[in-house]
Parts: C-alpha cells; sequence; structure tokens
C-alpha cells in the first residue's frame, strides 16, 4: 500500500481529477483528493510535500515547487533524430531485427519510446501504482499524436512487478529476444560504496526518486539479472560507464558511450 498523497485540482478539471483518483485507488494507493482555486507555481512551493495535481495536460507527480510527468511527446524531435546506426541502445538491443524486447525497468518509459520507434515490440512493465498511472496516461496522449501512434502500438504496458512478470515467463517456458534492464539507482553498489552518486539530475529524475525511495536490491536490478537471463537470447543492461556490472557478472560484451555503457550477456554463449 503507498502512503496516502493528496491530489490537487482547479475546479475546471474537478471530473478528470475524479477519474484518476477512483484508477488510483482500484491500484491500492490511498488518495485525498482536494480542489483548490489556482495550481501555480506559488501554491506547489508552499505545498512542497510529495503529492499529485491534475490539469489540462492530465497526471502530474509534484514536490518542492514542481512537477512532472513522462512527457512522451516531449520526445518527439530525439525520435525523428535517431537512427539504427546513431544510437548505441540500437546496437546493444540489436534493434536492426525488429526483436521481441521487455523493458523490465520503465522507470519514464523514454528508452522503451525509442526502442519501439526504431522497430522493436516492446513489454513495459511497471510495479508502482503511481508511476504505472503515469505512464498510462503518457501513453494514451502520445496515442493521440499522428507521429507518435504507430509508435506506441508496439509498446504494451503491463502493471506487474518484474521478478513476478519474469520467473511466470521463465515457468511457462516462454521466451523473448531481449530483455532490457536500467536500474533505477545504478550508482549505489552494495559491495564498492565508492561509487559516488551524481551530484544532481534532473527534475523529472528527482520527482520520480522521491516516489521510489532506494530501499532494496530489487531496485538496483541484481536479482533481476539472473530471471531475465533464463528468458531472453540476449539481455542487455545500461549502467553509468565507470559502474561495477550488476550482479557481479561480467558480460559477454560491451558497448562503450562517454557517460554510460551497455552490458550484454548472450544466451546462447551461456548454453555453449
Amino acid at each position: 500500500m503507498v502512503s496516502e498523497l493528496r491530489l490537487f485540482v482547479e475546479p475546471e478539471f474537478h471530473p478528470a481529477a475524479q477519474h484518476y483518483l477512483s484508477v488510483l485507488q482500484g491500484r491500492g494507493v490511498a488518495v485525498q483528493l482536494e480542489v483548490i482555486d489556482k495550481l501555480s507555481a506559488r501554491f506547489l512551493r508552499l505545498n512542497p510535500e510529495l503529492a499529485l495535481c491534475v490539469d489540462q495536460a492530465g497526471l502530474w507527480l509534484c514536490a518542492h515547487g514542481m512537477k512532472m510527468q513522462p512527457d512522451w511527446r516531449a520526445e518527439v524531435p530525439r525520435l525523428k533524430r535517431a537512427s539504427l546506426k546513431s544510437e548505441m541502445i540500437a546496437r546493444a538491443c540489436n534493434l536492426a531485427e525488429k526483436p521481441k524486447l521487455i523493458d523490465a525497468t520503465a522507470g519514464l518509459g523514454h528508452d522503451s519510446l525509442l526502442m519501439a520507434h526504431l522497430g522493436a515490440q516492446v513489454t513495459l512493465l511497471e510495479r508502482h501504482p503511481i508511476l504505472f498511472t503515469l505512464l498510462e496516461d503518457s501513453k494514451k496522449n502520445a496515442a493521440q499524436d499522428a507521429f507518435l501512434s504507430p509508435v506506441v502500438a508496439r509498446i504494451d504496458l503491463i502493471f506487474a512487478d518484474s521478478a513476478d512478470y519474469l520467473s511466470q515467463q521463465a515457468v511457462q517456458h516462454q521466451s523473448v529476444d531481449v530483455v532490457y534492464l536500467d536500474p533505477m539507482f545504478p550508482q549505489r553498489d552494495q559491495h564498492q560504496q565508492a561509487i559516488k552518486k551524481q551530484a544532481q539530475v534532473k527534475k523529472q529524475m528527482q520527482l520520480l526518486h522521491l516516489l521510489l525511495p532506494e530501499d532494496g536490491s530489487m531496485d538496483l536490478g541484481d536479482a533481476l539479472l539472473g530471471l531475465a537471463r533464463q528468458v531472453a537470447k540476449r539481455v542487455v543492461v545500461k549502467r553509468p560507464r565507470l559502474a561495477v556490472y550488476l550482479a557481479e557478472q561480467a558480460p559477454n560484451h560491451q558497448w562503450q558511450g562517454d557517460a554510460c555503457r551497455f552490458d550484454a550477456y548472450f544466451q546462447e554463449l551461456l548454453e555453449a
């Protein structure tokens, strides 16, 4: 159960807020709806605790005078510049083959959006009810965009715990081409505490970290790697460039960038 959050809304958008209230409560989130005169930047600064709000753009997460939603429409310029040759993630995930891919660490969904744009059929998993609802809203809005509509049609958004989902796939002997992992807290390592956190993260990630506190090894992704290797021909892990290997397992191949790298684990090499 998620702790109770306030949901702020102006009278004009009260019907939409009632919809979100019903959806979130159905997903186990305790929400208190508060109708206010004006949802302004000043109001958000005066109410700095983690909360939700609704306006003409839909549902937002807000705190400390900021608000955030996974705005997939804002990714359109990046998608239009992207190509199989220019994107390192495309080479790492072999997107030229239009793979069936599971993104087991949804985040804001931007990597899934890019991979779907470049041809992947993506199953996007998210276990947190609030983040899932934000992603669901973003996908719905993106589907109304002429450019994004065929892209999001290749994304199947599923409300599930990734470990449970991957375990079920393994039990049922289901397989996919790729499982993609981008752990929420890659800077912290249980065995090498010398790895430093980034000095500053973007506004979206600041709010996401407030919503998803660093509270367990699952959020580090270590426990997911073994499960992913049971169901995928290729597991690709996105890491900060100097971070230790996930679960202390050396990959079969790496793609190195300036700020991050992609570690790949191949099933055929495991079975050799």
